[in-house]
């Protein structure tokens, strides 16, 4: 009988062939205290294990090939890296030593305390990245506990269905040959859907109860548009996705011929193409798709894995490197956008009986009210702006006096780099995230005083709608097309059309195929979305007229509280299929 069964799609594709069932549960860790005389001989004993995870993580490294992509082999590199931070490696040995705790216990505590700091930022990329603690303590776990691997070896055309995958995982099994994966946790912007997406692997995360539901060697259809998992499908539903599975093959041709042609609508409306990128390793890939700019460099990479903060020349070298490897385009790099430490680890010993990062010291905030962190990132961003274009975006804006203290730290630091000699661009652009609901309804302000405006709307339906999208719970109502959230975004957009400066959207929304129709015919002139998206993006704009998508949302946006307006405003991309 054929089953379906849903999760999020994270990487699109189809892909047909026989589950493999991936049994990797983690060690079920329990307290255990250790004799004196044991101490030593069990920090050996830890020593080891990181040793062996690093022999490991090596040797899937050896076995990936020369000519793939840097931004892949990044995540092995950055596991091997934390498997000599102090805070994964020294940490777990002091408590042995001091508390007497077991190596396995040691550790599991201060992969908690680790995994505490990552859960309270309010940047979802961010937050996410706690997959990496996670990954690696899983694999040294596994050395103490002397836990099997599950062999993955002959999977070629096989369908990986796991409750999670690490970087290393996914990385072997594309070497393998894996038609796709199907994992009961993750999101999309968890370790496995950035890989997939990266390597091309259709993939269906947060499909709940997948290891229970679907038994080893059971036919699968793995649908990542859809984000749908249909296990032994009858035979004219394995017909359509037959036929489905030939289309998007001569689609993604398709899609390569467009690099030279430009995002120009069929009634000759030019669209501004442009990428987010996360590391300095994405830069590569960013002008050989022929993106008009970076709409959205991410800076807290620098920040993490870390005890100490990055000094000047850190932030220099980092941009520069952009620059020099982006080749003219402009990139647009935001400023720091992470929460106070000292707010996270002190939160339990306030006495405010709730602490809530996402409503506190954070970004902005916490840049103008600590400026010792701040001056050496804006130094550095104004210092590389000698070797090509960037512009200055500042995230979580919420007051004009930010924007204001903001503008006075720039002036200062261009005073001060005037005097020393050092070259920059005087004219270089600082425009404000908007992500809040305040900063919305203030757009006209902010929009006189910036300028450009980017439009963060991860940030911004989340905030206006009071949900966690990676909450389980309640990512149900994460709608992008909440009359509220269009409202909004139709303000920010209006708010730089009458002041004549560039609006752009950064949020995942502008690269999703729903709805980039409907925002084009909003107004909306810039689209940032991640690399992977930008040939598909295209495609779309080549393929719709600008001035009728007009004519349609126009009134849409006059009548959003009408039961039927949500429907027709979806049906806004069937112009494009």
């Amino acid at each position: 009988m054929s089953v379906s069964c849903s999760g999020i799609g994270v990487s699109n594709g189809i892909a047909i062939g026989e589950a493999h069932l991936l049994q990797r549960g983690r060690p079920d860790i329990v307290p255990r205290f250790i004799e004196t005389d044991q101490i030593s001989d069990e920090v050996d004993r830890f020593r080891q294990a990181v040793a062996g995870a690093r022999r490991q993580l090596k040797a899937i490294r050896d076995k990936i090939a020369q000519n793939t992509r840097s931004d892949i082999v990044a995540f092995i590199d950055t596991h091997l890296l934390m498997l000599t931070d102090e805070a994964l490696v020294e940490a777990p040995i002091s408590t042995i030593r001091e508390k007497q705790y077991a190596a396995e216990w040691a550790l599991q505590v201060q992969r908690d305390a680790l995994v505490r700091v990552f859960d309270e930022m309010e940047d979802d990329y961010l937050r996410t990245r706690k997959d990496d603690v996670e990954h690696v303590v899983d694999q040294i776990q596994k050395n103490l506990t002397l836990v099997d691997e599950d062999d993955l070896h002959h999977l070629e055309g096989k369908i990986i269905v796991a409750q999670d995958l690490t970087p290393a995982d996914t990385i072997l099994m594309r070497h393998q040959g894996v038609a796709a994966f199907v994992t009961e946790y993750g999101g999309p912007m968890s370790h496995t859907a950035i890989l997939a997406r990266s390597l091309g692997i259709p993939a269906v995360v947060g499909v709940h109860e997948a290891t229970h539901n679907i038994q080893d060697t059971e036919n699968l259809i793995v649908d990542g548009h859809q984000g749908i998992v249909i296990i032994n499908a009858e035979d004219a539903t394995l017909s359509q996705y037959l036929e489905k599975k030939d289309a998007d093959l001569q689609h993604a041709e398709s899609l390569r011929r467009l690099i030279d042609q430009p995002a120009q609508t069929i009634d000759g409306h030019t669209v501004q193409l442009l990428a987010n990128i996360e590391l300095p390793e994405d830069i590569e890939t960013t002008p050989n798709l022929k993106a008009n700019g970076v709409g959205l460099y991410r800076t807290e990479f620098l920040y993490m894995n870390r005890n100490d903060v990055p000094n000047e020349e850190e932030h220099f070298r980092a941009y520069r490197q952009v620059v020099n490897g982006l080749g003219g385009i402009p990139v647009t790099i935001r400023t720091l956008d992470l929460g106070a430490d000292k707010q996270i680890d002190g939160c339990n010993d306030s006495d405010t009986p709730v602490c809530n990062p996402a409503l506190g010291l954070r970004a902005i905030r916490l840049c103008l009210k600590e400026p010792q962190l701040f001056l050496p990132q804006l130094r550095a961003i104004l210092r590389a702006s000698a070797y090509g274009p960037i512009r200055i975006m500042i995230p979580m804006l919420s007051t004009l006096h930010e924007v204001k203290e903001l503008r006075q730290m720039v002036e200062d630091v261009m005073y001060s780099l005037k005097r020393d000699g050092i070259a920059f661009d005087a004219d270089i652009p600082i425009g404000g995230m908007i992500e809040i609901p305040a900063a919305a309804l203030a757009a006209e302000s902010f929009a006189r005083e910036l300028d450009f405006l980017s439009i963060g709307t991860n940030d911004l339906i989340q905030y206006t709608l009071a949900i966690d999208r990676v909450d389980d719970e309640v990512n149900y109502l994460f709608d992008p097309l909440h009359p509220s959230v269009l409202r909004l975004i139709q303000m920010v957009i209006d708010a730089g059309r009458n002041n004549n400066i560039p609006v752009s959207m950064c949020g995942e929304m502008a690269g999703d195929p729903r709805y980039i129709p409907l925002l084009l015919g909003m107004g909306l002139q810039e689209f940032s979305m991640q690399p992977g998206a930008l040939l598909e993006a295209k495609h779309i704009f080549r393929n719709i007229n600008a001035g009728e998508l007009a004519e349609r949302v126009t009134p849409l946006m006059q009548q959003l509280d009408t039961p039927e307006t949500a429907e027709k405003l979806l049906q806004i991309s069937a112009l494009t299929s």
